[in-house]
């Protein structure tokens, strides 16, 4: 790409008798030449596509560069890439590589209408940044921000990716639930201090089912967790029920999520829960044989011990029912550490130990998927001053994190790294130097012959490649 630099050589220490020369004259060079794995999945699985179709386009046909498919696109590859941030775009536009993942038929931007545009395929900040600051409901005539995106299909969208991804349904899945922070700096819409997390924050509620993610709502952090919960299951549900009318749901979130409101709607729902519940004098006094064993077993044997108590329980006043709960007395060297899950499930379907230890203990796992989504794809950058441009910020990440997680599922199973997290993906196989050269008849990206994956790639790439292309 161009570069504003002298192009006067700049030299560098001697190695033994050869003098070591750098300037800036290799062409097009980018550093994501592995994203052509990306384009590839893409055009079979259709996943920026589908969420491209969420927006209303208002602009004038006639003036548009840009189309809709083409921001959402740039947009997203960007983060997969690792590109964080609007203001990075204004050098990406530069890319051919880039312009090649978005679909430019010229990607060297010969064909931009404005001579100041040529050589500026993509688009920059201030374009892309139209995607976010719309309101729901465009105001009057105004010039620039008239893409709308439709938040209710937005959020279906997840929903219809993840049924998507099966050939045939499951016949059970789960679903989990947890609430985390989302950290911020400036003086955004519905910033409140939380005195759990200690600082001013967002409180998004996120859904998963294994590493599909279903659910991403920005949420004020002024509330409690679980508020909204039971909306969103019934949206969700709803949704699976109707594709899938005979797969089995179970719940699964620590005890912030423990409320009558919820397991009540998933008892006359036919779905299933297991959740976390936050331990009290009352439990305490329940499991008291069975920690004095615990501690036997553990002062005998030096080793932490668990034994597992099956009870039924209710409050004194929030639940509407008796419920089935699960004590974990289990005694460690440091001292006792009791543990309650309450659940639907029937003592004649599963065992105490297994509700624990197999069932709630697996939860774990969403916060890994958590962690991928805000660390690694940049879920937390939710800097600008309107929740709701945050909530499309938070939902392009996540888009980011659906195809991202696509390329896993469908070309990496079997390999070393079918269990590799978004950003040691990124590294290995679409963070490749390419030269790329455009010609009349092709695009050639000339893939840099030392880089370590080059057999991985080309697993990956021939897995794609036999996936066969939409109608």
């Amino acid at each position: 790409m161009k570069t504003e630099c002298s192009g006067k050589p700049a030299g560098f220490k001697p190695l033994g008798r050869r003098d070591v020369v750098a300037r800036f004259d290799g062409g097009d060079v980018t550093s994501d030449g592995g994203g052509l794995l990306l384009r590839e999945l893409e055009a079979r699985v259709g996943i920026i596509r589908s969420f491209a179709a969420c927006f209303t386009d208002h602009r004038d046909a006639s003036r548009i560069e840009h189309t809709v498919e083409e921001l959402v696109a740039q947009r997203v590859y960007g983060l997969a890439l690792g590109y964080e941030d609007l203001n990075d775009h204004d050098e990406l536009r530069h890319d051919p590589m880039m312009a090649v993942l978005v679909g430019k038929e010229e990607p060297k931007g010969t064909d931009r209408r404005r001579s100041r545009d040529h050589g500026k395929a993509l688009a920059g900040k201030s374009t892309l940044n139209r995607l976010e600051l719309t309101p729901a409901e465009l105001e009057g005539e105004g010039r620039y921000k008239r893409i709308v995106l439709d938040d209710a299909k937005a959020s279906d969208f997840f929903v219809d990716a993840f049924l998507d991804s099966y050939e045939k349904p499951p016949g059970e899945i789960v679903l989990d639930l947890d609430a985390t922070d989302d950290p911020l700096h400036g003086r955004q819409e519905g910033r409140f201090f939380h005195g759990y997390y200690l600082t001013y924050c967002y409180l998004p509620l996120y859904i998963f089912c294994g590493d599909h993610l279903l659910c991403a709502k920005l949420r004020p952090s002024n509330i409690d967790a679980p508020l909204g919960t039971r909306e969103e299951l019934e949206r969700i549900v709803t949704r699976i029920r109707a594709r899938w009318p005979d797969v089995g749901i179970t719940i699964r979130a620590d005890s912030g999520f423990c409320r009558d409101e919820i397991m009540s709607w998933c008892e006359n729902n036919a779905v299933d829960y297991v959740l976390g519940l936050a331990r009290n004098v009352r439990l305490q006094r329940i499991l008291e044989r069975d920690l004095e064993e615990a501690k036997k077993l553990c002062e005998n044997s030096g080793a932490p011990a668990r034994v597992f108590k099956d009870f039924t329980y209710t409050t004194l006043k929030t639940w509407s029912r008796r419920r089935r709960v699960v004590g974990k007395a289990e005694h460690l060297p440091a001292g006792p550490n009791p543990r309650f899950v309450v659940t639907s499930k029937k003592k004649t379907e599963i065992g105490a130990r297994e509700v624990y230890e197999d069932l709630y203990c697996a939860r774990g796992e969403m916060e890994n998927r958590i962690k991928e989504q805000q660390t690694m794809l940049f879920a937390d950058r939710t800097s600008t001053h309107h929740m709701r441009s945050n909530q499309i910020r938070l939902w392009f990440s996540s888009v980011a994190y659906v195809l991202m997680n696509a390329l896993r599922r469908t070309a990496l199973q079997g390999t070393r790294m079918e269990r590799a997290q978004c950003d040691t993906i990124r590294l290995k196989l679409l963070k490749i130097g390419a030269q790329v050269r455009v010609t009349v008849r092709k695009i050639w990206v000339s893939l840099s012959e030392s880089s370590p994956y080059q057999t991985l790639w080309s697993r990956v790439w021939n897995r794609l490649a036999s996936v066969a292309l939409p109608a």
